[in-house]
């Protein structure tokens, strides 16, 4: 039987697919990761692909989604790609055995990746009413491994084949939405007395906005922020950046209020990007103390340090890995 076009090059044609996807998704999650800013357009209600990769639905589990993306992208690529590296002339059978063995990889792999791509969709779409460029590349991607594992299996009994297209729909969907109703917002953890972690963000942030600062803050944050003040001290942040939620929550409320603070992303509340693009900033958030740039979230002690501040420090809250 002569083998069609489709069957011939489906697995090259998916490889190709795969590595674009890690691509993509590398970078996504390195953005993530060292807190950059991803450029894409502004929708009309203010909110951007920077506030759905920083949503919920941007992290399971406190991981990246695009780093889960990352791997199953690999894994694509390693299954469709392995039998290519085996010379069809010399080492037939083999090929052929490999071809078969991961026909099956391939569909399920690729099903698991379009149907959460279509949930995350119906998810931008309906919930958080915003547009990114980066979720539907990577959507596309997703949907046409899919198609390709569907339509390469030649000689394959269609009616196993959509049977298990289904099951495979079903159980993503389950699991996906129990996975995302346990990853739920933590509460405060009480630690060595009055000293409490920080509450886990999962929320979507507000458009120009960011996230409510539920913290309460004490007398010594009150007195560290007043003497970032006097002395100059600056803290620039976008209110899509859920480090610089982070930073605001080590302070809590009232202290921030007090702290000078610079909304560099378009469409945020007295936002100035022409301010921080002047200032050379590599990330957010990023402070200025004394003249110089301080990019990362900075436990309370270590900016007491960096302003020369020698007041009280019985500061309030911690960050979990906050070195």
């Amino acid at each position: 039987m002569t083998e069609s076009w489709l069957s011939r090059w489906s697995r090259p044609l998916m490889l190709a697919i795969a590595v674009l996807g890690i691509l993509l998704t590398a970078y996504l999650t390195w953005a993530e990761l060292t807190g950059q800013t991803l450029l894409c357009p502004v929708t009309a209600n203010g909110s951007d692909c920077n506030d759905v990769l920083n949503s919920a639905y941007g992290r399971l589990f406190g991981v990246p989604l695009s780093a889960y993306g990352c791997v199953a992208y690999g894994s694509m690529a390693i299954a469709a790609g392995l039998p290519l590296a085996i010379d069809p002339d010399e080492k037939r059978s083999l090929r052929r055995s490999i071809e078969g063995k991961t026909w099956p990889l391939l569909l399920i792999g690729s099903l698991i990746m379009a149907t959460m791509s279509g949930y995350l969709l119906s998810v931008l779409t309906f919930e958080l009413h915003s547009f990114c460029p980066y979720c539907l590349t990577s959507a596309l991607f997703s949907f046409t491994l899919a198609g390709l594992s569907l339509a390469g299996q030649e000689g394959e009994d269609f009616g196993s084949v959509l049977s298990t297209a289904v099951i495979v729909v079903v159980l993503t969907l389950v699991a996906t939405l129990g996975a995302y109703a346990q990853d739920q917002p933590a509460p405060a953890v009480a630690f060595a007395g009055d000293h409490q972690a920080i509450p886990s963000l999962k929320t979507r942030p507000q458009p120009g906005k960011g996230w409510e600062i539920v913290t309460q803050s004490g007398p010594d944050e009150i007195a560290l922020a007043q003497h970032l003040q006097a002395t100059g001290a600056k803290m620039y942040g976008a209110y899509w950046c859920p480090h610089c939620s982070e930073q605001k929550l080590l302070f809590g409320d009232r202290a921030f209020a007090q702290i000078p603070y610079i909304e560099c992303a378009e469409g945020g509340q007295n936002a100035q990007p022409d301010t921080c693009r002047a200032a050379g900033l590599e990330s957010y958030p990023t402070w200025e103390i004394h003249g110089e740039l301080y990019a990362g979230i900075h436990r309370l002690d270590e900016l007491a340090e960096l302003s020369g501040y020698s007041g009280s420090q019985a500061f309030r809250y911690f960050m979990p890995g906050l070195n």
